[in-house]
């Protein structure tokens, strides 16, 4: 038997133009369960319903309906439903086409991130086939360059009264959710809640979407912000009482061991120890085309899931920010919510109300010590590689401080496991080191940590240092220090007597003579400037034997004169080479190909790939596809 498939769809649409009557004429289920919903004829809050449907290949499908309202007043309520869902069904009545609310609910669409659904001309019957064709044109333009303006996004049309179309919609339900993804299973459980009451015979009950992961019966989960530990009692999903549900299914938790009083919409269940919230977070937003401006430090409502929050923007770059652009922002939050890189938001101005952008969150756990210039160039990296890629980036930023599997995973909102296979491609590669201790730090920090250790080590002499005093003296963490130290014991660099550590051996007193070699290879390298020449080269225009050419090749390293480019025959002055870095720096976080490369250095191709390769590992570019990021 195949697993049964499950997705969630919102819909959207201006008020009246027939979502809950379409939900209705779809599963029987009357989504407005309010007094005042009855009372009034129209939408308040979210409402909820489902279907069972057979997919192409037989493969049973659940498919569950986010019902929003439609009027401007409730958008906060909507927002709550359309934060949690793949996939949308855009509803547009025959009889009045495109309105204010459908506008707005289709721009929330777009920025949540959504990337799938269809829209649904409603209420077909009250117009005549001329009618029906222009408002089918009118919303053909509408939707033009949106993702619901594919081939894969048709514009049905349907009767919620006569039933005209209703089978062509369950159709188009049925392929939206054959495309849906399968669960995530690299996030950790959560689950944002939207609804909470109380049941009797049960207790405390809340429902949401699950996002990621799975929840269990019997499961100890964590309601964040308020960090309440309860017990899953029971789960129902489709009505049905269930052992586990997964992500992608509309899903009712039984709680024990928190009241009532203590849960509203907007907080998180999540798995002890897997994610917290937080009040700050970096990201890249986006207002619409018709936004005004917005200033810095402007002060804005921010919808994530269920959550709503007052933020304060404050931009990395210039003062304001314009209709229609991009920028990088910190935004400071009035209460904490569970959020993770990746996860889409909407930010809506308090007065006039009205939605003027989103964004995605790029970092929700900051380093408070980070220089805010660097905290820019890493966030500009950050919004430009694939996730797997930003992991080697979060070891990075933090330099000789080591980090553990478990706060890379939290900090990431993946699992452990996930950060460990994400993480071996970059230790096979050399990037990243794990150490004993199983805590991460990156190559380069690691050998610079080693190089300040070598440097104290050789500036004290035969009389060496006591470790504690080395360690206080190197500013290391005492994972990183023992690491540098075993390795450069190991690797005959030092010795250590008791608990003195000194260096290992000295290098014997140059005569004149060889002073004179050393100081003419220097020279001849100096002059060379990028264009590296070989150890061959170099001896025959000098007159300096191999063996004896080789000895001061080591000498000029040893002094960090030279540096090596990746193989033993070809060194290049480390003058030219920090000037090549110094004018790199100015292009933190732009890209260069080979081709600007050699234009900018006066390099051929045979000198300009080693010195890149050798860039790379120095930590100065990134090799990504065919061009390198200055780091």
């Amino acid at each position: 038997m195949k697993p049964v498939k499950s997705i969630v769809i919102g819909t959207a649409g201006h008020i009246d133009h027939g979502k809950t009557a379409l939900v209705r004429a779809l599963t029987g289920i009357d989504t407005d369960r309010l007094p005042e919903e009855k009372r009034r004829g129209i939408t308040i809050d979210l409402g909820f319903a489902s279907m069972d449907a057979a997919a192409p290949d037989e493969s049973s499908l659940r498919i569950s309906f986010v019902d929003v309202p439609g009027h401007a007043l409730f958008i906060r309520n909507m927002l709550a439903g359309a934060g949690c869902v793949p996939a949308v069904v855009l509803v547009i009545a025959a009889d009045e086409g495109v309105m204010p609310q459908t506008r707005e609910h289709l721009a929330i669409c777009e920025l949540l991130g959504m990337s799938d659904g269809f829209t649904v001309i409603s209420k077909a019957d009250l117009v005549n086939d001329g009618q029906l064709r222009q408002v089918r044109g009118e919303i053909q333009s509408f939707l033009k360059g949106t993702f619901l303006g594919g081939a894969e996004a048709p514009i049905v049309a349907a009767s919620a009264r006569t039933g005209l179309g209703i089978a062509e919609v369950r159709a188009e339900l049925t392929k939206v959710a054959g495309r849906a993804k399968a669960a995530e299973s690299a996030r950790p459980m959560r689950l944002p809640i939207d609804r909470v009451f109380v049941k009797k015979g049960f207790g405390t009950v809340v429902t949401g979407t699950l996002l990621s992961g799975e929840i269990r019966v019997g499961q100890s989960v964590v309601v964040e912000p308020s960090g309440r530990s309860a017990r899953v009692r029971g789960l129902q999903t489709h009505g049905a009482a269930e052992e586990m549900a997964q992500a992608g299914s509309r899903t009712a938790v039984n709680l024990s061991g928190v009241d009532v009083a203590d849960l509203s919409r907007g907080q998180v269940l999540v798995g002890a120890g897997e994610l917290t919230a937080t009040n700050v977070i970096d990201a890249e937003i986006v207002l619409l085309e018709d936004a005004p401006i917005m200033r810095n430090r402007a002060r804005v409502h921010l919808h994530a899931f269920t959550s709503e929050v007052m933020a304060s923007v404050s931009f990395y770059s210039a003062e304001s920010m314009k209709a229609g652009t991009r920028r990088l922002a910190r935004l400071k939050l009035s209460e904490p919510i569970v959020l993770v890189p990746g996860d889409r938001f909407v930010i809506r101005q308090p007065a006039p109300a009205g939605t003027v952008g989103g964004g995605r969150v790029l970092d929700a756990q900051p380093l408070s010590v980070a220089k805010r210039a660097e905290t820019h160039r890493w966030l500009e990296m950050v919004a430009r590689v694939a996730p797997s890629q930003q992991l080697a980036l979060r070891v990075e930023r933090r330099g000789a401080e080591v980090v553990g599997i478990d706060a890379l995973a939290q900090e990431m909102g993946l699992t452990s496991e996930a950060v460990r296979e994400t993480m071996a491609p970059f230790v096979a590669a050399g990037e990243l080191v794990m150490l004993s201790s199983g805590s991460i730090i990156s190559s380069a920090a690691l050998s610079a940590a080693r190089e300040s250790v070598m440097s104290q080590l050789k500036s004290a002499g035969e009389a060496g240092l006591k470790r504690s005093v080395a360690q206080s003296q190197s500013g290391l963490g005492g994972e990183v220090f023992d690491a540098v130290l075993a390795g450069i014991v190991d690797d005959g660099k030092a010795q250590l007597n008791g608990e003195v550590v000194t260096i290992a051996g000295a290098a014997p007193a140059l005569s004149a003579k060889e002073a004179q070699k050393l100081q003419a290879a220097a020279a001849a390298y100096r002059k060379a400037g990028l264009a590296a020449p070989n150890v061959k080269e170099v001896g025959d225009q000098l007159r300096i034997g191999e063996v004896e050419m080789r000895r001061v090749i080591t000498l000029l390293i040893r002094e960090k004169t030279l540096v090596r480019m990746g193989s033993d025959d070809v060194f290049v002055h480390a003058e030219p080479l920090r000037e090549l870095s110094a004018k790199l720096g100015a292009m933190r976080g732009k890209t260069i190909d080979v081709a600007a490369f050699k234009t900018m250095t006066g390099l051929t191709r045979k000198h300009a790939i080693p010195l890149l390769e050798l860039l790379d590992r120095e930590r100065i570019t990134r090799k990504l596809g065919d061009v390198r990021v200055v780091l």
